[in-house]
């Protein structure tokens, strides 16, 4: 009984991992996490580029997966990417890169997100999976 219990134990993790593997932000409209985490240097609380401004940073990044919306304000650049955002801002000659909900990253930095949608709206599906539903 144990080892059948073990069993099921297994297969449920094993599901649970892809599903939300499935359902992560690094998807194809998702934050392309993986790949800012292997191009810049972490430093516990984002990743830095010591040498690049925010504008190109963002550049970058939207290069590599094209952002839902881009905003400028305060030196630093927004890209919404569905249910996150990722922040581009100075830091010392280079810049700071940060990934948060976007629900936060709206509430932080609205006076520069004028066109985005209110995630606080009934509307608001966030463009990530089950859009529209």
């Amino acid at each position: 009984m144990n080892s059948a219990r073990l069993v099921r134990g297994a297969v449920a993790a094993v599901l649970a991992a892809v599903l939300l593997t499935a359902c992560s932000s690094d998807g194809e409209n998702g934050v392309p996490r993986g790949w800012i985490r292997d191009k810049y240097t972490s430093n516990g609380g984002g990743w830095v580029d010591p040498d690049s401004t925010p504008p190109q940073v963002a550049d970058a990044i939207h290069r590599h997966r094209a952002a839902l919306d881009r905003a400028s304000g305060d030196r630093s650049e927004f890209l919404r990417y569905g249910d996150d955002m990722v922040t581009v801002s100075p830091y010392g000659k280079g810049s700071l890169i940060s990934i948060e909900d976007y629900r936060n990253g709206y509430h932080r930095h609205h006076q520069h997100l004028i066109n985005w949608p209110s995630p606080d709206s009934q509307s608001f599906r966030g463009g990530g999976p089950g859009e529209g539903k």
